[in-house]
């Protein structure tokens, strides 16, 4: 969207209260304190939402806490919570928590007031004024949620009207205006938000979204560019049924799409984001802008290339204003470019022939491991500069592996060594056993040759823990009384173990009378 500059939006997030209807969330008082000092005093939201009123005792204590600490450091008046029109029972209930601003919940529509309260619009009317009343007699502040609004604007604009018509006067500081069925598309939100501003000019309007569609973001943005002046938002778009507007994408659009100017830090959003998810065990999406794991992650290797030729490939999302690094992902798809852009990070330089050989073992890998990444770079230099097997006396030609629940492993071996042919079947206490057990009865009743002895086997995985990792198998060997050791690298622990037998064999098959005096780097 362009046109208009917009000023300053006031976001108000309402994670602690909308969202906290995501299904299966459900915040403690702990939790809740944490979370609105992360909003107020890191991201610097400028307004939180933070319960409904006579949810519980629970929830009651979350508010009377979140209130005291915010009287303390100077933000009482930034605390809002939901009220509703029960004859002063919710202002109460508040007022005893400590809480100093309610948003009073009205029906916005004619359909939500005659079919769910059994009440005419104008005897709704009389029982909201005399709630406003109630909260204003307390020393409270008003706003008003016209719950329904959008199909109130779409269906009885007129009771809409005669709302906001009757309520002229009264102490409320701003009308709500939910999408609360997710029913807008930007045209009508923008359609009917000029609407309001234009028949009530010097009203304060908020809008509040719903994503049933997936345009929680977008429509937000057109009531902005109708002239609305607050937005609601929730972090990771947590809220009920599809969610609410994401705080993040909400932000970067009225950033850089509208020219509006809000407090937000956005270099906090990400470790917000990363938090909240946290405390609800509902998981970010990978792909999620701006907060998503791999949204700053360069696949394609003609992306890499772009990024080092004056960025290229650079939009005005840059990962760094969120406090995120941008990532090149290693795999087939990723070329040398994304190896380059990786060993830049890794303070590493290597020739073209060794940027030829990983980049070939990269692709190899990735054909068993959905992404390479950083952590798995040094491993793989390593495995591929540390042995090369260009001239390998030793081969595998073909194996196969077999497990079955109540029998022993059985491998199947063929291997090529100095150009002759051999295979063997054999049964193990694993899969890895069999495999050496087969390769131990090729050398020891084909070849007539002593084979070395396993003294020691270590697994080690890059950092991370994640169950996907490489796995980096080094193995011991002995022979004529010498140790040595081999690595193998694998997105499979078997198979990793295979690599580093068939580098210790290429060790003594290219050395036969001096194996023992190599060095574990030469092995390697």
């Amino acid at each position: 969207m362009t046109g208009t500059t917009y000023s300053g939006v006031e976001i108000l997030d309402t994670t602690l209260r909308d969202g906290e209807q995501t299904s299966g969330v459900s915040f403690n008082a702990r939790e809740k304190l944490s979370i609105a000092r992360l909003l107020l005093e890191e991201l610097h939201v400028n307004r939180i939402e933070i319960a409904s009123a006579r949810v519980s005792h629970g929830e009651e204590e979350a508010v009377r806490a979140i209130a005291r600490w915010a009287r303390e450091r100077g933000h009482l008046d930034r605390i809002e919570a939901l009220g509703f029109i029960d004859g002063g029972v919710s202002v109460e209930w508040l007022w005893r928590a400590g809480c100093r601003v309610v948003n009073l919940l009205a029906k916005g529509s004619r359909r939500h007031c005659e079919e769910q309260l059994r009440r005419t619009p104008a005897q709704h009317l009389d029982d909201v004024r005399a709630e406003i009343l109630r909260a204003a007699e307390r020393g409270m502040r008003v706003n008003l949620y016209l719950e329904d609004w959008s199909n109130g604007m779409q269906h009885s604009p007129d009771y809409v009207w005669a709302m906001l018509d009757g309520l002229e006067g009264l102490p409320v500081e701003r009308f709500l205006c939910p999408d609360t069925l997710g029913i807008l598309d930007p045209w009508a939100t923008e359609h009917f938000c000029r609407e309001m501003v234009t028949r009530y000019p010097t009203r304060r309007f908020d809008f509040h979204a719903h994503n049933d569609y997936d345009l929680a973001v977008a429509n937000t943005a057109a009531a902005v560019r109708a002239g609305f002046g607050g937005v609601h938002v929730t972090i990771n778009g947590l809220g009920e049924r599809a969610g609410n507007a994401p705080l993040s994408s909400t932000v970067a659009v009225l950033h850089d799409r509208l020219g509006c100017r809000t407090a937000i830090d956005e270099s906090k959003i990400y470790r917000v984001s990363r938090t909240v998810e946290s405390y609800t065990g509902v998981r970010i999406p990978a792909n999620r802008p701006i907060v998503g794991a791999s949204v700053f992650t360069q696949c394609a290797g003609v992306h890499a290339d772009g990024d080092s030729k004056n960025g290229l490939y650079f939009n005005d999302l840059l990962p760094e204003r969120f406090g995120r690094v941008r990532e090149y992902a290693l795999g087939k798809t990723s070329g040398k470019a994304n190896i380059l852009k990786n060993l830049e990070r890794l303070g590493i330089d290597l020739d073209e022939t060794a940027m030829r050989k990983v980049t070939e073992r990269v692709v190899e890998l990735s054909d068993k491991k959905e992404l390479v990444t950083l952590d798995d770079l040094p491993y793989i230099i390593a495995d591929v500069l540390r042995y090369d097997q260009t001239d390998a006396p030793v081969r595998i030609l073909n194996y196969s592996l077999s497990l079955a629940q109540g029998l022993r492993p059985v491998a199947t071996l063929r291997i090529e060594i100095h150009g002759e042919q051999y295979e063997q079947t054999s049964a193990g206490d694993g899969q890895y056993d069999a495999f050496m057990r087969a390769l131990r009865q090729i050398y020891r009743e084909q070849l007539g040759r002593r084979f070395p002895m396993l003294v020691d086997y270590a697994v080690s995985i890059p950092p991370g823990g994640r169950t996907d990792a490489f796995v980096q198998t080094i193995i011991t060997w002995e022979a004529d009384g010498r140790t040595f050791r081999t690595h193998g690298l694998d997105a499979d622990q078997t198979e990793a173990a295979i690599k580093a037998t068939i580098k210790m064999l290429n060790i003594i098959e290219t050395n036969p009378t001096n194996h023992g005096n190599q060095d574990s780097t030469a092995a390697r």
